[in-house]
């Protein structure tokens, strides 16, 4: 990321817990202003940000990003325990 670049807001400093279905589509915030995080209520729109897609391959949990730093998005890779 360039030095220019706006870095998105952090919602919160550790991921969100979200029950998955296989098959089902989310869309992660990637700007960090939804309102529905951890994921997009169209609030990026005008903004350089763009949702990610994340289609689960099983029933169960996942951690997505609540730092919205992570290398692995829109999943925590463990990256707000260094922020």
């Amino acid at each position: 990321m360039s030095e220019t670049a706006t870095l998105p807001l952090m919602p919160q400093k550790a991921p969100f817990k979200v029950e998955v279905t296989a098959g089902k589509a989310y869309w992660w915030c990637a700007c960090g202003q939804s309102r529905s995080q951890p994921f997009c209520d169209g609030s990026h729109k005008g903004s350089d940000f763009t949702p990610v897609k994340h289609t689960a391959a099983r029933d169960g949990a996942l951690w997505f990003c609540g730092c919205k730093r992570s290398g692995k998005q829109p999943l925590c890779d463990g990256t707000h325990k260094a922020l």
